[in-house]
């Protein structure tokens, strides 16, 4: 497959991660102005879940880069599919026990919208857990019949 199949992928990942990047020096400079104390354990939590994040993109180049070089049906892929699954079950255990708290916020700052972007979060990344399970196993189905067929013939 031709390397610049996947080039518009890579642009996308890589826009994500700068766009995520540059909201995380943003708020770092939200914490040092100090005004609101009870907002700081989000700001740690979101810097907590940006880890996985992070390296669920790295992962997803890794993916891409396997695919560019015609080794998509590989143990390699099918290793980097249950990393993003992994990520992504982790970043919605975060979000998911960090939401009482952000219902605590919410409700003092009477901004409902913070419970809305939580739970957009926790979707979202259940989502991608599911596609990414779904994916690795057929995956791993299709590089299974790919070394039975190496061995029979």
């Amino acid at each position: 497959m031709k390397r610049g199949s996947t080039i518009i992928l890579r642009g996308a990942i890589v826009l994500i991660g700068v766009v995520v990047l540059a909201l995380c020096v943003g708020i770092a400079f939200l914490i040092a102005d100090g005004k609101q104390n009870y907002h700081t354990p989000i700001w740690v939590g979101l810097y907590v879940a940006a880890v996985p994040f992070f390296f669920a993109l790295y992962q997803t180049l890794k993916l891409l880069g396997h695919i560019d070089k015609n080794r998509a049906f590989s143990r390699e892929s099918v290793s980097s599919l249950k990393s993003i699954k992994y990520c992504a079950l982790t970043i919605t255990g975060l979000f998911g026990s960090g939401m009482p708290y952000i219902f605590y916020v919410a409700d003092k700052d009477d901004a409902p919208g913070l419970v809305a972007i939580g739970f957009i979060i926790i979707s979202a990344s259940a989502v991608i857990a599911t596609a990414a399970a779904v994916f690795q196993g057929l995956l791993q189905s299709a590089v299974d019949i790919q070394s039975e067929n190496d061995l029979t013939v």
